[in-house]
């Protein structure tokens, strides 16, 4: 399994599992598979009504090689920038965009990926973006490297609501321990979640130190003179008071 360490806005470092090349390739076909459903529906739309005006012209076959690339080219752009990174493909196979800096991917880098299938995939047949994603660190092909992005597994176990965080059978006798907690969101509340989880699932040091960095941080954030010895249970006391307080 390969893994990649990427530091969030929050400055925590969490370990994220690569997407397989198999995964990808998977992924790749699902989408052609959905294009070329879209181009039949094309074709049978559009073409074949003026199948004779656009076989007189002399430019058809070129217009039509350019529409086809646009449309590939298209459809990969519009898929992860609609979808958060996650093309239909990629959605059915459960891995996504992220970038390398822990921001999240904006228009540029997803037209960046896209454009860059043009050498990828397109005139070396895919070769060349097996080669680079099985020889890379960070399994990237141009378009990643470009952009700055790779793709990544996403662990459905892993995703949480916020009624979920935690299993608490009755809090109405429960004082809140860090009341400032309510300056925080919900998607910082997922975020602790989260990291506790993988710590918990892959106790090594890479999520070692994301917790103590966490902790470290929400103390400082919280105005607290020092970081709590136990920092899963401080973790943990901050997402049951946030539920207690907001609810």
């Amino acid at each position: 399994m390969r893994t990649i360490d990427i530091r969030t806005t929050q400055n925590v470092v969490i370990e994220y599992e690569l997407a397989p090349l198999r995964e990808r390739i998977f992924a790749f076909f699902i989408d052609m598979a959905i294009l070329f459903v879209i181009y039949l529906f094309l074709f049978l739309a559009i073409i074949t009504p003026f199948q004779r005006l656009i076989e007189s012209s002399p430019m058809s076959g070129a217009i039509l090689s350019l529409s086809l690339v646009g449309g590939f080219l298209l459809y990969h752009l519009l898929s992860e920038v609609l979808a958060d990174g996650q093309s239909l493909g990629k959605k059915a196979l459960g891995i996504k965009v992220v970038r390398l800096d822990g921001q999240e991917p904006g228009l540029t880098d997803y037209l960046l990926r896209a454009a860059f299938h043009v050498a990828d995939t397109l005139f070396s047949a895919g070769i060349l973006a097996i080669l680079l994603i099985l020889s890379s660190d960070k399994s990237q092909r141009l378009g990643d490297m470009t952009a700055g992005t790779t793709v990544i597994r996403v662990r459905h176990n892993l995703r949480f609501s916020l009624e979920d965080i935690l299993n608490i059978n009755t809090l109405e006798n429960y004082e809140p321990r860090y009341p400032e907690v309510r300056q925080l969101s919900e998607q910082d509340m997922l975020l602790i979640k989260n990291v506790v989880a993988r710590y918990r699932t892959y106790q090594n040091a890479a999520h070692r130190e994301a917790v103590a960095h966490l902790a470290a941080h929400l103390a400082a954030l919280l105005g607290l003179p020092e970081t709590p010895s136990d920092q899963i249970g401080f973790l943990k006391t901050l997402i049951r008071d946030y539920i207690v307080i907001t609810r």
